[in-house]
């Protein structure tokens, strides 16, 4: 089959037209199921949730002590209030409270009909059947109202959320025990290359364990994805064809590592032109210049550098977020805060570098980040000892110490919508 024109696709894209391109050109996958809330965890919501009853159910104490009729209270000097019972979580102290009259309530108990305010024990002296309170206490202190956290029929979770710990308690206090989450999509990954051995396989002059795979599976896994792992398929471009074909039939997106540059065994683009599209094939970043973006069929297909830190830093800065759009997640974007440098970093302008630092902080909470020595794109090493990227932009030049920079902490990679 002859080769497509590459006049139609752009070679080389800024970080940000990279990133745009390919949110504009990934579709959110159809499908969705109905878990149970454990089963639900970390995974995509796929419709609001409405508050079905008001949380809290009823009006309660948010301490312990006494319940009172705030109007029974004197501005100025004590006052005294007949003890006439206790209400407890679960419990409730049924009985209308007179006048002039106190009721001992513990923490999530209900509030007994004729108080409106909790004074908490410390501000109570108890003598027998009764109580001395102190003056100086507002009206409804100490008290949770029915509906303060949620009211019935609110939004309180939104579709596209990936759903955490505390989402799942907030379900369960709903008395809720299933949800409709998004389908989980698929993603076949395979690495390339003649030289990569498997792990065990004795190695030979010039050979290397096929890390990248291993690094895709971290990657795939903890975004939550169905993985096909594939393997490693050798620089041929007959097994790269019926791999990628193969992949195509069953998968939502493809990722491969390797074989996406200019040498003579980089066959992945060539392949790629011949069964499917590229949408392009190059970004003005560093490291990670080489990545393939196109389609086969109706999956997406990632093209991955080879080199380890490579795969890693396109895969966070790219990958991501069009798996995100493509799971129903409404956060897309990387998480950046700022930080000042604490020393030195060189820099060429014209395109965007992702140096991996340590990020710190002084002892006012103001972030510091540290540039690591080791910035080679195949020193895997650097990327288990720094905790974020810095983000230096295209624009920028040398940087000074006390400089202000983007920073993309490792463990909060997205900002959750």
């Amino acid at each position: 089959m002859p080769k497509k024109d590459q006049s139609s696709f752009p070679t080389t894209l800024s970080c940000e037209e990279a990133r745009k391109s390919l949110l504009e050109q990934t579709a959110e996958v159809i499908g969705y199921e109905n878990l149970n809330i454990r089963s639900s965890l970390h995974r995509i919501l796929d419709e609001d949730l409405l508050c079905p009853v008001n949380v809290p159910l009823h009006t309660n104490s948010a301490m312990d002590g006494y319940a009172v009729k705030h109007a029974d209270l004197s501005i100025q000097e004590d006052s005294r209030l007949k003890l006439v019972g206790t209400a407890y979580a679960g419990k409730p102290y049924k009985k209308t409270v007179e006048n002039q009259s106190a009721v001992n309530i513990m923490t999530g108990a209900a509030m007994p009909k004729g108080t409106d305010s909790v004074i908490i024990l410390e501000n109570v002296e108890r003598k027998g059947s009764e109580i001395i309170v102190k003056p100086g206490h507002k009206k409804g202190q100490n008290v949770r109202y029915a509906g303060e956290d949620l009211k019935m029929g609110a939004k309180c979770l939104r579709a596209g959320r990936k759903l955490t710990a505390s989402d799942i308690g907030l379900v369960a206090s709903l008395g809720i025990t299933e949800l409709r989450v998004r389908r989980r999509i698929k993603v076949a990954f395979f690495s390339t290359g003649d030289e990569l051995k498997s792990l065990g396989e004795t190695l030979d002059l010039g050979e290397i364990y096929d890390s990248n795979r291993y690094t895709l599976y971290g990657l795939l896994h903890d975004f939550g994805a169905d993985l096909i792992d594939m393997g490693v398929v050798k620089d041929d471009p007959g097994l790269l064809e019926a791999a990628l074909k193969t992949a195509s039939e069953t998968a939502d997106a493809i990722i491969t590592s390797g074989g996406v540059s200019v040498g003579e065994a980089d066959h992945i683009k060539s392949v790629l032109q011949s069964i499917g599209a590229i949408k392009f094939w190059k970004i003005m970043m560093k490291p990670g210049r080489p990545l393939a973006f196109g389609k086969i069929g109706s999956a997406d297909f990632f093209g991955l550098p080879g080199n380890p830190v490579s795969v890693m830093i396109t895969f966070m800065q790219f990958v991501l977020p069009a798996l995100s759009k493509m799971a129903g997640r409404t956060g897309t974007q990387p998480l950046e805060i700022t930080a000042k440098t604490t020393k030195a970093i060189r820099k060429s302008e014209g395109r965007t570098e992702f140096q991996r630092g340590i990020l710190s902080f002084d002892d006012k909470g103001n972030g510091l980040v540290t540039p690591l020595g080791a910035q080679g794109s195949g020193i895997l090493s650097s990327m288990t000892e720094a905790n974020c990227l810095i983000h230096l932009t295209k624009d920028s030049g040398k940087l000074q110490a006390g400089d202000t920079v983007k920073i993309q902490p490792f463990e909060l990679r997205l900002a959750n919508a």
